[in-house]
């Protein structure tokens, strides 16, 4: 069995799973076959490690030898992205610009800081040595919230806009800051570079800045070929033109194919969806969008399933998965931090809901792209005792992301209702 028939295999169950799922659990369908994954990662290391299975061995082969980095963050990424911020109202985002500025700049950069300083002292009380360094890298990782992650559960929840388009636009965009000081603080520990603010202002420059500037020349040749094309097919191929081609020039020129993606996705989801509509009617528009929720749909399955099992893949012990459960209240905390600080000083010019910081917090979902980051980490270059920092981080990742998708995922739900409830009672 080679990569692909697995991935073939892999989406057909998750699809299964998704089905089963209507009719036995209920259950949000991303938790559903995170939760699904899980299980059969662990019956998977059970039949290796007790039976000897070698069906079972072969698949955990086959499931190590995939490039999870790759797989994401040059692949499918583009296409999730592009399929969410099609979804995006472009005029409630322009009322929430200043949160949503905020909660990708200040509160990103803010809580890189806390979970470093935090699990940094943690590791040091727990006797694991971990220079300070990694413990910042660490927390640039696991900061940004996922949008993949965010937009698959949040959407489905029914939250009030104003909080739902918070919640959506901070993940969408706060891969650009995310990843410049990932990359900034990944320089420094191992390349020992030096962070100056004319290198990093460099790097936000070309990566965020050209990100967004290229996604707008895409969204206006896909504007003018989309409004004049004649046959709706052509328009959809178009429309997947953008997070193919149009993500794999923006990887190849080292700017933001994410922020390209959210970009263009934006813009073609509100005006030229607006201008198509005019032109050929609503049910040609109709067809475009039902076949971009179904690919996001299937790729997020497909996605979430791999995630839940990629526990095949790692040597783990019960140390480090101690260290990953301990980190989750770290990341709690500083996600409470970093965003309640900047409503304190909202508050004084618009009126928000009461659950809005909690809702915020506990919908900071993380989710792959915080684990691709963990995987670009080099092996076998820094030991931690007798762990490898690689397999560190990759596992305490793991365990955060797991933790948030499957048990703050399921518990969020009551939160909404709260402020939904208390949205009705006025």
């Amino acid at each position: 069995m080679n990569a692909w028939y697995l991935i073939c295999f892999l989406s057909a169950i998750a699809i299964f799973i998704a089905f089963a799922n209507q009719y036995i659990l209920k259950m949000q369908t991303t938790i559903a076959i995170t939760t699904g994954s899980v299980v059969i990662s662990l019956l998977l290391i059970l039949a290796v490690k007790l039976q000897g299975d070698s069906t079972a061995l072969e698949i955990t082969q086959v499931v190590s030898s995939i490039n999870f980095n790759q797989l994401l963050l040059k692949g499918m990424l583009g296409f999730l992205l592009f399929a969410g911020a099609l979804e995006i109202n472009l005029a409630a985002l322009k009322m929430q610009r200043w949160e949503i500025t905020a909660l990708v700049l200040f509160s990103t950069l803010a809580s890189t800081f806390i979970i470093g300083y935090l699990s940094f002292y943690a590791f040091e009380l727990l006797g694991w040595s971990v220079p300070f360094i990694y413990c910042l890298l660490f927390g640039a990782l696991i900061s940004p919230t996922d949008p993949i992650a965010v937009l698959a559960i949040i959407k489905q929840m029914r939250a009030p806009e104003g909080i739902s388009v918070q919640v959506e636009g901070e993940s969408l965009f706060n891969d650009g800051i995310g990843l410049v000081i990932f990359t900034t603080i990944f320089a420094v520990a191992f390349y020992g570079t030096e962070a100056t603010v004319v290198d990093v202002g460099e790097l936000f420059l070309v990566d965020a800045i050209g990100g967004i500037a290229f996604g707008l020349v895409i969204a206006l040749v896909g504007h003018f070929l989309i409004i004049n094309s004649r046959d709706v097919n052509i328009r959809l191929l178009l429309t997947l033109t953008i997070p193919t081609a149009g993500f794999a020039a923006a990887n190849i020129w080292e700017i933001s194919g994410a922020l390209a993606m959210v970009t263009s996705g934006i813009l073609l989801g509100n005006i030229t969806r607006s201008k198509a509509t005019e032109r050929t009617g609503p049910e040609d528009t109709r067809y475009v969008k039902d076949f971009w929720h179904a690919t996001d749909s299937f790729l997020n399955a497909l996605l979430f399933l791999i995630i839940g099992m990629l526990i095949v893949t790692m040597p783990i012990s019960l140390a480090e998965i101690g260290l990953g459960l301990l980190m989750v209240p770290m990341v709690l905390f500083a996600r409470f931090i970093s965003v309640g600080a900047p409503f304190i000083f909202f508050k004084k010019f618009r009126h928000y809901d009461k659950h809005t910081v909690k809702i915020l917090t506990w919908g900071g979902l993380r989710g792959g792209l915080a684990l691709a980051m963990a995987a670009a980490i080099p092996r076998d270059e820094v030991f931690i005792g007798q762990s490898d920092l690689h397999n560190l981080i990759v596992i305490i990742t793991y365990v955060v992301v797991i933790f948030s998708i499957i048990v703050q995922g399921l518990t969020i739900s009551p939160l909404i209702e709260s402020s939904i409830s208390a949205n009705k009672e006025k």
